[in-house]
């Protein structure tokens, strides 16, 4: 879906516990900080609808599994993936798009790292039940 990159993240093994890198600078789709936090989504819960006009996010999932989904208004298509530390990955997401995540496992932690700080009039939030989107049953 346009709007969204996916991009595998390095871990380095280290016998005492692993490194998860997350982004440098020099990645091609880091523009500015703006903020950083963690968001944590409790196993089975959903977050969203959310569509920023401005914000651009660096989403990496840094415990648990979180499964996200995104929704083009104007095509009408939806985009979906998991993400965990068994499939680490960074998720940047461009401005326009609704997002709506689901915590998959016990405990679920997200690391957001966004090119501005956030502007509660730079956002737009849908109610779950607005979007005939069909989640999954969580095994």
């Amino acid at each position: 879906m346009d709007g969204i990159i996916l991009t595998p993240l390095k871990k380095i093994y280290h016998p005492k516990g692993e490194i998860l890198k997350a982004i440098t600078k020099s990645d091609t789709v880091f523009s500015e900080f703006g903020e950083a936090y963690f968001s944590v989504i409790n196993q089975g819960d959903i977050k969203g609808w959310k569509k920023h006009t401005k914000m651009i996010s660096n989403l990496i999932v840094v415990t648990g599994e979180i499964e996200f989904v995104f929704h083009n208004e104007i095509t009408k298509e939806f985009f979906n993936t998991k993400i965990s530390q068994n499939n680490y990955k960074r998720l940047t997401i461009k401005p326009g798009l609704l997002m709506a995540f689901r915590g998959i496992k016990k405990n679920n932690i997200l690391f957001n790292l966004s090119n501005i700080e956030h502007d509660p009039n730079e956002t737009t939030n849908i109610d779950l039940n607005e979007i005939d989107y069909r989640w999954s049953k969580i095994i």
